[in-house]
C-alpha cells in the first residue's frame, strides 16, 4: 500500500514537472527579442547607418505630387526625441511639394518578426502618410515580391487607418487586394503604435495591440505568398496621388508632418 502511494506521488510530481516545462517552453517561444531599433534620442538628420533617404519626383508609380529630398532637415529631421517627416508646399524641379521617404533596405531587412512604430499622423486633404514594407529582393518586382502596409491614412477619410497586403495574386491594380480598416479618430492628435507581426503562416496588422487585419498563407505558391522574403521598412508622406489625391489637395494646410517616437523590430 505504501509503495502504491509513493508511486502515485512520483507520478503526480512527474505530471506537474512535465506541464511546468511545457508552460515555460511555450512562454520562451513567445518572447520577442529586440533586434533593431531607432529611439530617436539624438538631434539632426536621421541616422544614416539605419535609414536611406530616397530621392525623386517622378510620381512614384501613383502620380504623387511631391519631390522626395535627402539630407534636408526641412523634410526629415530628428528633434525632441522624435523623427519628423514633413511635407511642404514649395517648388522643387517640376514638383510643387517636397517631402521625405526613408527606407531601411540594406541596413534593416528581416524575414518574419514584429515591427512597432509609434507615430502621430498628418491631416488634411491630400496627405497620404504610410508606414509600410517591401520585399528586399534586388531588383524588386512589384507587386510580385510583396508589400505589407502597416499603416496608411488618406486625408479625405480622416481617422480611418488601413492595413493591407499586396502580391501578384492580391493587389489593388486588379482589385483583389486584401485589406481592412480601423477607426482612430485622434490619429493626428495623439501617438499610437502601428504594428505588424508575421511568420510563415500569416500577417497580422494591429493598432495599439488590437489586431484588425489578418492575411493567411493559402500555400498556393509565390503569387499568393511572397512573404517569406526578407522585407524592409519605409516611412513617408506622399502628397496627392491616385489614392491620396482622389478628392483633391488642400493647398492651405501645409506644412504637414508625421512624428515618430520610435521604431522597434523584434524576432
Amino acid at each position: 500500500m505504501l509503495r502504491s502511494v509513493i508511486k502515485k506521488s512520483y507520478f503526480h510530481k512527474g505530471i506537474i514537472l512535465f506541464f511546468t516545462v511545457v508552460f515555460f517552453s511555450c512562454k520562451q517561444e513567445k518572447e520577442w527579442k529586440l533586434v533593431w531599433s531607432d529611439e530617436f534620442n539624438y538631434t539632426g538628420l536621421p541616422d544614416t547607418s539605419k535609414w536611406t533617404a530616397e530621392v525623386g519626383g517622378h510620381g512614384w508609380g501613383n502620380n504623387e505630387l511631391q519631390y522626395y529630398t535627402a539630407g534636408r532637415p526641412d523634410n526629415a529631421r530628428v528633434e525632441d526625441g522624435h523623427l519628423i517627416i514633413e511635407a511642404r508646399k514649395e517648388k522643387k524641379d517640376s514638383n510643387n511639394y517636397t517631402s521625405a521617404r526613408l527606407i531601411t533596405k540594406g541596413k534593416g531587412d528581416w524575414q518574419y518578426g514584429k515591427i512597432e512604430v509609434k507615430a502621430k499622423l498628418p491631416k488634411g486633404l491630400g496627405t497620404w502618410p504610410a508606414i509600410w514594407m517591401l520585399g528586399s529582393t534586388s531588383p524588386l518586382k512589384w507587386p510580385d515580391d510583396g508589400e505589407i502596409d502597416i499603416m496608411e491614412h488618406v486625408g479625405f477619410n480622416q481617422g480611418f487607418i488601413h492595413g493591407t497586403v499586396h502580391c501578384k495574386k492580391f493587389n489593388h491594380v486588379i482589385g483583389t487586394q486584401k485589406t481592412d480598416t480601423i477607426e482612430v479618430q485622434d490619429c493626428s492628435e495623439a501617438f499610437h503604435v502601428y504594428s505588424v507581426e508575421w511568420n510563415k503562416d500569416s500577417v497580422k496588422v494591429a493598432m495599439d495591440g488590437n489586431v484588425y487585419f489578418r492575411f493567411g498563407n493559402e500555400r498556393s505558391g509565390y503569387d499568393a505568398w511572397p512573404f517569406d522574403n526578407k522585407m524592409h521598412l519605409l516611412l513617408n508622406i506622399a502628397v496627392g496621388g491616385n489614392w491620396g489625391g482622389q478628392k483633391g489637395v488642400d493647398e492651405s494646410i501645409w506644412p504637414q508632418r508625421m512624428e515618430i517616437d520610435y521604431v522597434r523590430v523584434y524576432q
